[in-house]
């Protein structure tokens, strides 16, 4: 936004694209996160005297033409952007840089999404890394020479060049009312309570909007907030806190990253100053969550380098050949929480209530799927985007991949977390698992991790849909083999 008000006078463009959005799969609360956080972006922009315009089009196959309208419309000579990473956006970009140039419109791309731009972190072959533990060295040696630096504070234009136009509704946002998987759309705000998430699938719970969005306050100012609170309260607990789901120790500031309404800079120098400006000594909690950040960026700097993570392929080829089951009401069964594992059945009862998932769950849950359940796990990953309010694509497929082990810095395929011993591990006195699954809160601290046949059936709780340990052979045996077939 500087750079746009010093070559002023600025207007600010947003381009709804439902019919994309449904192409990526995005979830319905993700749109109303984006949509809300419009609104404060509306009043922020317009204290400086810069209208928010929108021009809505159906898919980015048409962003060219349109934006070119707009700019003829408006006598617009240069376009400010920050760059994305999909492949989508890429080409999409491209496109509309092109169309612009005939008309002699200057473009220009910012990076303000990414500690470091995707491509400057490189081996020494000039290749994009693909382990991480050498790509995090070289990025804490870079940020700890030059850390990200906030730009200047933008001036207010003497006049506002233009009206500013309406926020659009959310209808209008979300577009047609079915989602990517032709079932109704999801509430982008339902928020159940945990008796209310006992037997639901994501999407066919009570519209509760307002609960979600108490969850999640938008703007800037909700997001430094945030930031500010982490640090100065949660952080250096970090560490331990982190992998515990019962309890609240990670920053939940992805909703807000992944919507560009704060930055990893902000988040960076926050953790920095914190830590006396050290990046690989001093408060252990602090260092713990800059790794985090950085596992953040890996993820887009491989999203940027292999254009085919963008378009369902796995990062080791080899892996297409898995042979992956068609067991339709084991899919169900992890879709709605419903699996007889406690600690999978609460993580994705959370998932359906909040639009948000623990770090370490999202680990589990996917690693049952593609594991132990041996179910594609591009299925798993397309359903999280369709219902995560912080969808992130490089994030979300990294993080699959690791599970599945399918991605370049990849979980080895033998390792099979054992679910029941991660509950007990992680949630070790159930709270975590009391809260989600409330059929079961009478239960002890032992019992409640793997309750017995008649506590089940006493309850109403499931069976379990899979042998632990004869589905983990199986999985080990599909994995090895392609791997021999690959030479590996």
């Amino acid at each position: 936004m500087t750079a746009a008000l010093d070559d002023g006078p600025a207007i600010a463009l947003f381009m709804p694209a439902p019919g994309q959005w449904r192409m990526h799969g995005d979830a319905p609360a993700k749109i109303d996160f984006w949509r809300r956080n419009l609104e404060d972006l509306g009043l922020c922009l317009a204290a400086l005297n810069v209208p928010l315009k929108f021009c809505a089009i159906e898919d980015w196959s048409r962003a060219s033409e349109a934006l070119a309208g707009f700019c003829r419309r408006h006598d617009v000579r240069a376009v400010h952007v920050n760059a994305e990473w999909g492949v989508n956006e890429r080409r999409r970009d491209a496109s509309v840089a092109e169309r612009l140039a005939r008309d002699g419109i200057q473009w220009t791309t910012h990076h303000g999404a990414t500690l470091l731009r995707p491509g400057t972190i490189t081996t020494g072959k000039g290749e994009c890394y693909k382990v991480f533990t050498p790509y995090a060295r070289v990025c804490r040696e870079r940020l700890a020479a030059a850390p990200p630096r906030p730009g200047p504070e933008p001036r207010p234009q003497s006049r506002m060049p233009a009206p500013p136009d309406p926020i659009p509704s959310l209808n209008a946002m979300l577009g047609d009312a079915a989602d990517a998987h032709g079932a109704p759309r999801a509430q982008p705000g339902h928020a159940p309570r945990p008796d209310e998430a006992r037997n639901a699938v994501a999407g066919e719970t009570p519209h509760t909007g307002d609960a979600l969005r108490a969850l999640w306050p938008a703007g800037a100012d909700a997001a430094a907030r945030r930031l500010d609170d982490f640090i100065e309260v949660s952080i250096d607990r970090y560490q331990e806190n982190r992998d515990l789901p019962g309890v609240d120790g990670t920053s939940r500031l992805s909703p807000y990253l992944a919507a560009g309404v704060i930055s990893p800079g902000a988040c960076l120098r926050a953790a920095l100053s914190a830590n006396h400006g050290e990046m690989d000594s001093g408060r252990v909690g602090i260092r713990g969550w800059i790794t985090e950040l950085l596992w953040r960026e890996f993820y887009l700097h491989l999203l940027a380098a292999h254009p085919a993570l963008s378009m369902h392929r796995p990062m080791r080829p080899e892996t297409e050949a898995i042979p992956w089951r068609d067991a339709d009401d084991d899919w169900q069964a992890w879709r709605a929480g419903r699996t007889g594992f406690p600690i999978i059945d609460a993580a994705m009862r959370q998932l359906a209530a909040m639009g948000w998932m623990h770090n370490r769950l999202r680990m589990m849950t996917a690693m049952f799927l593609s594991k132990n359940l041996l179910l594609d796990w591009r299925k798993g990953e397309a359903w999280f985007m369709a219902h995560l309010i912080d969808g992130d694509l490089a994030s979300n497929n990294g993080g699959w991949q690791w599970s599945a082990s399918t991605g370049t810095d990849a979980v080895p395929y033998f390792r099979v977390f054992n679910p029941e011993t991660q509950s007990r591990k992680f949630d070790p006195r159930g709270r975590f698992l009391r809260h989600w699954l409330p059929e079961l809160a009478d239960l002890d601290d032992r019992d409640i991790h793997a309750p017995s046949d008649a506590q089940r059936a006493a309850r109403g709780y499931p069976a379990r849909i899979v042998d632990l340990r004869a589905s983990r052979l199986r999985a080990i045996e599909a994995y090895a083999g392609v791997s021999k077939k690959a030479g590996g």
